[in-house]
């Protein structure tokens, strides 16, 4: 989807769905930056159920994530790539959000494993074990890997797109600037 199409209220709502069903979900995102926004657009709307797990939590924090998480007081994981390793059972869908973004590698220090990849496998995991079904993967992105596009151009994953702004807001007014000509006009 273009930027500010929605896909976060399409997340929620997959989300929704799969508590209503009694089942947990998974929600990747690329950067721990990303994740006090998330986590307030996702608290708000499930409150009490939402654990968040990043390597800047303290051990302590870790561990009580953790507990809920094992305890089933929380439904929904957010995190980076290592929310991916939380210890969810009867997964309903796993989201990664900017499917795309190089930061679901870790490559140092051991171990290296691709978060997104790795959700992959989950997903299927998931399934096989269970004999259904019973577990979604949404990928999402402005701007969708080439593995992704692939993928989706041979029929291995279904595309959907998001092509207007949510509630039609305004593109972002763009203006082109000639730095080497304001840096000339400023004296620099």
């Amino acid at each position: 989807g273009v930027t500010s199409s929605g896909k976060t209220e399409v997340f929620l709502q997959a989300i929704e769905r799969v508590i209503q069903k009694g089942k947990n979900a998974i929600m990747l995102v690329p950067e721990i930056s990303l994740t006090p926004q998330m986590l307030n657009r996702f608290t708000s709307r499930f409150p009490n159920n939402v654990a968040v797990l990043h390597s800047g939590l303290s051990d302590g924090e870790k561990f009580d994530e953790w507990q809920r998480i094992i305890t089933g007081d929380a439904k929904i994981v957010i995190g980076a790539r290592s929310a991916i390793f939380a210890p969810l059972k009867n997964l309903g869908v796993i989201i990664i959000d900017e499917e795309h973004d190089s930061s679901y590698k870790q490559d140092s220090p051991a171990p290296r494993y691709n978060g997104r990849d790795t959700a992959l496998m989950m997903y299927q995991l998931e399934n096989t074990t269970s004999g259904t079904n019973s577990c979604n993967i949404i990928l999402g992105s402005a701007t969708p890997s080439l593995e992704e596009m692939y993928n989706c151009l041979t029929g291995r994953h279904i595309r959907v797109e998001l092509t207007e702004r949510y509630h039609g807001a305004e593109d972002a007014e763009i203006e082109i600037i000639d730095t080497k000509a304001e840096r000339r006009k400023n004296g620099m």
